[in-house]
């Protein structure tokens, strides 16, 4: 029995659980083969029986040799092998991302973070003005071509769980590049729940029109008394330190601010002298939205900015501490100013302004007036204290059914993000808004008394501007923009240097 065919068996087992495992099969084969089978089975089953029985001879054998020797001896426990340790785990790698383009490096436990970021903003711009201007008027030709605005690259990021910081170089300019300087550079803690810390170069929040970001902003430049605002101790380049928090609702910001960093410009053959006493200023901010509901929201706000100590620009100067107001219109390719007061001697100098915006669905319009006084130094008799004013109204209608997103941190809006990014081979151009602004700045005081030192004769400016704004994806877009421009303002001797003239203008930019 010992010498049974193993093979045998196995092959007669395995033909038999096929012939089982397919009974519809097994009806159909031929009588000849199905006598096979059952032979087959029947040999099977003969040996079944042989093998039990010979199991139960092996179990009898092993009984008597028990009885006779005594139980077996308890078979030697063997050592188990020793288990190596596991193997040390690999070193946690910091993790990368790219989200619209910016990518970002952290730290295993985020505590560590840098992202790369960077904007390039280029401008085209057509100025269509009267070809016999007065010789007396200011901008009689101006630079119709391109510019790079903003060309800006840079890294924020955290460190130590607490700090965030931003280091940002600008190579972009007002009409002209620059070849590059400090735009921004500052470190700011934010363990505090209650109150974030910033110290450094940066631009304090001042304003709904200030605070929101020129890479998202409907149109190619902010209102002219909006800029204004932001240039009297705010601002880019501004050194300083802040105090602020967001919360649900509302926002509060205070800032003590000093100089602007010095540049040399490419057009310029040295630096702009240091004066013998840097200007000393602070700005402070409360907005939010006192009225939200489902898809609208209801913004308000006030803000105040001050210079408590003019810049001392020595005593050998025409102007000891001067205040001056001024801006361009609206649009940068060309550095010349037609609206300016002038540099006023001044002991102090305070801008205040309130906000209104209203928001529904795709739909949105935003208001912001401003007081702007100065107080003169040690002023002659007779001679008063100068104020000026100005506002502007905006809004826009998103094409594409999106919104534009309100930031509850910047208490301002910010930019659209398509539903659909651009896409030709789907059908998807991302998406589309209209925009549509409003704004006057009078610089003019008491412009026709017969005392000079009296009287500021800055200017009288009123833009129309129609936009439409293409936003092809969260890090590409275009701005193709339309102004009618009218000024109006005398010199000294009461010649009108003012004039009106329109724009069409385009920007594209790239950032991430």
């Amino acid at each position: 029995m010992r010498r049974f065919n193993r093979t045998s068996r196995v092959f007669a087992l395995s033909t038999l659980a096929m012939a089982m495992a397919v009974p519809a099969l097994a009806q159909q084969v031929p009588p000849e083969v199905q006598a096979r089978i059952d032979a087959m089975q029947a040999q099977i089953d003969a040996q079944q029986k042989q093998i039990d029985s010979q199991q139960s001879e092996l179990d009898g054998l092993k009984s008597e040799v028990a009885k006779q020797y005594g139980a077996p001896a308890p078979a030697t426990k063997v050592a188990a092998a020793p288990v190596p340790a596991p193997a040390p785990l690999p070193p946690q790698t910091a993790p990368v991302t790219i989200k619209n383009g910016t990518a970002t490096i952290a730290s295993a436990d985020n505590a560590f973070s840098v992202s790369l970021k960077s904007v390039f903003q280029l401008d085209a711009a057509s100025f269509r003005q009267d070809k016999n201007l007065d010789p007396a008027v200011i901008g009689r030709d101006f630079n119709s071509g391109t510019n790079f605005r903003r060309a800006r690259i840079g890294m924020v990021g955290k460190l130590f769980t607490d700090f965030d910081y931003n280091v940002t170089l600008e190579f972009g300019g007002s009409g002209a590049e620059d070849v590059g300087r400090v735009h921004e550079a500052w470190l700011q803690y934010s363990g505090f729940k209650s109150v974030k810390l910033r110290i450094g170069e940066f631009a304090p929040n001042v304003g709904l029109g200030d605070a929101g970001s020129m890479m998202t902003s409907p149109f190619m430049e902010r209102a002219s008394v909006s800029d204004i605002q932001r240039s009297l101790v705010a601002g880019d380049t501004r050194m300083g330190v802040a105090a602020f928090n967001a919360h649900d609702r509302w926002l509060w910001y205070v800032s003590v601010t000093g100089n602007t960093v010095s540049a040399l410009n490419t057009q310029s053959s040295g630096f702009t002298g240091a004066s013998a006493d840097e200007q000393l200023g602070f700005t402070a901010r409360l907005a939010g939205t006192p009225l939200k509901g489902d898809g609208w929201l209801l913004h308000a706000g006030i803000n105040h900015s001050a210079i408590i100590n003019p810049a001392d620009a020595g005593a050998s100067a025409a102007t000891r501490y001067p205040v001056q107001f001024r801006d361009r219109p609206e649009l940068r390719l060309d550095s010349t100013r037609l609206i300016d007061t002038g540099a006023i001697n001044a002991q102090s100098a305070a801008i205040t302004g309130l906000e209104l915006a209203y928001q529904n669905g795709r739909f949105f319009t935003q208001v912001e007036t401003f007081n702007l006084g100065i107080e003169r130094y040690n002023p002659a008799p007779g001679v008063s204290n100068p104020d000026f004013s100005g506002w502007y109204v905006e809004g826009g209608w998103v094409l594409t059914g999106e919104s534009r997103k309100y930031n509850t941190i910047t208490a301002a809006f910010d930019g659209i993000t398509p539903k659909n990014n651009f896409d030709p081979k789907k059908g998807q151009w991302g998406a589309f808004e209209l925009v549509a602004r409003y704004s006057t700045l009078d610089l003019d005081y008491n412009p026709d008394v017969a005392l000079t030192a009296d009287r500021v004769r800055g200017g009288k400016q009123d833009i129309t501007s129609l936009g439409l704004g293409w936003t092809l994806n969260p890090a590409m877009r275009f701005i193709v923009q339309g102004q009618d421009v009218k000024v109006e303002r005398r010199n000294s001797s009461g010649v009108q240097i003012g004039q009106d003239y329109t724009t069409l203008a385009v920007r594209s930019q790239f950032g991430f």
